[in-house]
């Protein structure tokens, strides 16, 4: 897929099964996440990789964090399935560091971006991503048990592996009123 197309053409695949990435193609997609623009080379962010059994632990813990928040049985049983979505998650955190020249909102924005290139170099390796978050972002439980600090935050969870259908073909956004070209 050519940068472009891959840039303009940009879709979330929520419906993934396997295979997932291997370790190589893994590697690829951590690489171009650490080329994320970062003021000073902080790499305010870190993942977190589940595969396989791992699911099913992650499961637990999102099964753990629904109880917490008392949530319906119905809706319990289904954050504990959510890791099934996909044979691959990975945990996407921002780390935030004190330092003089980045504020803690660029390095948010620093990390959004890794965590947007690590989807998009498994789209330019042929695979199907959705990064999604919610209410388990903000779970203190889970933010525990992942030991995710207070200087830190959860910034969302990415589902990998193959697209079960072919990828959806959504029309481009009119952009046109988000740009203005300055004229004094």
């Amino acid at each position: 897929m050519q940068a472009l197309e891959l840039l303009t053409t940009r879709s979330s695949m929520p419906r993934l099964q396997a295979p997932a990435p291997n370790s190589e193609q893994l590697n690829v997609m951590f690489r171009a996440a650490a080329r994320a623009p970062d003021h000073v080379q902080l790499m305010p962010y870190r993942f977190i990789v589940f595969e396989q059994q791992q699911l099913d632990e992650l499961g637990q813990l999102f099964k753990q964090a629904a109880e917490q928040q008392q949530l319906s049985d119905l809706d319990v049983e289904r954050a504990q399935q959510l890791p099934s979505r996909a044979p691959l998650v990975i945990v996407a955190i921002a780390c935030y560091q004190n330092h003089e020249k980045v504020p803690q909102w660029e390095q948010l924005a620093s990390a959004a971006c890794a965590t947007c290139m690590l989807q998009q170099a498994a789209f330019a390796q042929g695979f199907g991503a959705i990064w999604r978050s919610g209410w388990l972002t903000e779970s203190e439980l889970l933010r525990e048990q992942l030991g995710v600090s207070s200087s830190e935050a959860i910034i969302g969870f990415m589902y990998v592996g193959t697209a079960v259908v072919a990828m959806p073909t959504k029309p481009d956004k009119d952009w046109s009123g988000k740009v203005r070209f300055w004229a004094g």
